[in-house]
C-alpha cells in the first residue's frame, strides 16, 4: 500500500502542476474559456465575466499549490480535502458540458492537450480514483520538510506560480501551444496536414478456412476478402479557420499572404477594448508611417464594426488600413489587444504584446536588414 500511495501522490502531483502551468502560461486564453463556461448557452451566469480574468489567474496557482503539497505531503489533510473537492467540482462541470453539448473542448490543459469534455471527465475520473486510493492511505502519506520549511517552500511557489502568470498576461504565454505560434506557415496551416494512415487487410483462405491479415491484397485467387482496419501512423491537423476580408466584405486572404517580404500585422479584436491607450497608439502610429516609408506592409486586423472603426479613427487618427477578421481566430492569433505580429513570406517570425512593441529601428536591426 505505500509504493501505492507513492505512485498516487507522485501522478495526482504532476498532473495537478501540468494542468496549472499551461493555464498559467496562458492566462488570456484561460479567461476566454471561462467566459465559454459562462455564457448563456453554457453555465447561463455571464454575469461572472468580469471575474473569469482573476479566477483565470487563481485557479492555475491553486491547482499548482495542491499539486506541490501533496507532491511533498504537506498539511495532508486539508490537501486532500482540497484535492477532492477541486476534482469533483471539475468532474461536475465537464460532464454537465460533455452532456449537454455546451462546450466542446474543456480547456483543461489549454492549447498543450485539446481535450473533449468526455476526455476530460474521464481523465477526471482516473485522478478521483487517485485521490480517493490517497484518502485511504493517508497514514502512509508524511511530509518531506519540517513544518517551517514546508510553509516557506509553499508561500515561495505560490509567489512565483503569481509572478509567472502576471508577466505572461502582460507580455505573452512563456510556451507557445497556439497554431498561430512563431514559425508557422500560414498557407500551410490553412492547408492542413493530412493524417497518415495504414490499411491492414483480412482475407480468409477459400480452401483451408484460416483467416489472415495483409497489407496488399493477396496475389492468389485463393483468398476470400473478409474486412480491413485503419491504423492511424500519424495524427493529421486541422486546417486553421483563417480569412482575411476588407470592409466592403471582400476576401483579400491570399492577396495579404502573398506580400513578398515582411507584413506586420497589427491585431485587435474589439477596438473599443484597445490596451495601452494613446501612448501605444502614438508607438503604432509611428510604426507603421516608418513601414509604409519603406515599402513593408502593416495593416490590421479586427473583429470591429463600421462605427466602431469610425469612431476609434475619430479619436486615434490611425495610419493603418483595417481588415475584418473572425474574433475567435483573432483572439487565437494573439493574447494581446493590440498585439504585433511580424511575417515574411507569410510565415509568422515574431510577434509582440502590446507592453513591449519595439519601434522601427529595432525591426530594422533584428529583421529587415536581410531584405
Amino acid at each position: 500500500m505505500k509504493i501505492i500511495v507513492r505512485i498516487c501522490r507522485f501522478l495526482v502531483g504532476v498532473l495537478f502542476i501540468f494542468s496549472g502551468f499551461v493555464k498559467a502560461d496562458d492566462p488570456l486564453g484561460f479567461t476566454y474559456k471561462l467566459q465559454e463556461y459562462f455564457a448563456k448557452e453554457a453555465l447561463n451566469i455571464p454575469w461572472l465575466n468580469g471575474l473569469a480574468l482573476p479566477l483565470a489567474i487563481a485557479i492555475p496557482i491553486v491547482e499548482m499549490v495542491l499539486g506541490l503539497m501533496i507532491f511533498i505531503g504537506a498539511r495532508k489533510k486539508i490537501t486532500l480535502w482540497l484535492l477532492l473537492l477541486t476534482i469533483l467540482f471539475f468532474s461536475f462541470l465537464t460532464l454537465y458540458t460533455a452532456l449537454y453539448n455546451k462546450v466542446t473542448e474543456c480547456g483543461c490543459f489549454g492549447d498543450a492537450i485539446p481535450m473533449t469534455a468526455w476526455a476530460s471527465f474521464g481523465k477526471n475520473m482516473v485522478l478521483l480514483v487517485l485521490i480517493l486510493i490517497l484518502f485511504a492511505g493517508r497514514s502512509y502519506i508524511n511530509p518531506a520538510f519540517r513544518k517551517g520549511t514546508e510553509g516557506t517552500a509553499i508561500l515561495l511557489f505560490t509567489a512565483v506560480s503569481f509572478i509567472f502568470s502576471l508577466y505572461c498576461y502582460n507580455y505573452l504565454p512563456v510556451i507557445d501551444f497556439r497554431p498561430y505560434k512563431v514559425g508557422t506557415d500560414m498557407k500551410q496551416a490553412m492547408k492542413g496536414i493530412p493524417e497518415i494512415d495504414k490499411y491492414y487487410y483480412t482475407y480468409q483462405n477459400k480452401t483451408t478456412g484460416v483467416k489472415k491479415e495483409f497489407e496488399t491484397a493477396p496475389d492468389s485467387n485463393g483468398w476470400k476478402y473478409v474486412s480491413y482496419r485503419t491504423v492511424t501512423i500519424k495524427k493529421g491537423i486541422d486546417p486553421v479557420d483563417f480569412n482575411i476580408n476588407s470592409l466592403s466584405d471582400e476576401n483579400v486572404t491570399d492577396s495579404i499572404l502573398n506580400i513578398p517580404g515582411y507584413t506586420l500585422l497589427l491585431i485587435s479584436v474589439h477596438l473599443k477594448e484597445w490596451g495601452g491607450g494613446r501612448e501605444v497608439m502614438h508607438k503604432i502610429n509611428e510604426l507603421a508611417q516608418q513601414c509604409r516609408n519603406n515599402n513593408i506592409g502593416f495593416i490590421c486586423l479586427t473583429n470591429s464594426g463600421e462605427d466602431e472603426i469610425a469612431a476609434f479613427t475619430k479619436a486615434y487618427n490611425p495610419q493603418f488600413q483595417f481588415f475584418n477578421t473572425d474574433e475567435v481566430v483573432l483572439k487565437t492569433m494573439i493574447r494581446s489587444n493590440p498585439g504585433l505580429i511580424l511575417m515574411k513570406n507569410a510565415v509568422i517570425i515574431a510577434d509582440w504584446h502590446f507592453h513591449s512593441i519595439p519601434d522601427y529601428n529595432k525591426l530594422k536591426q533584428a529583421y529587415f536588414h536581410t531584405t
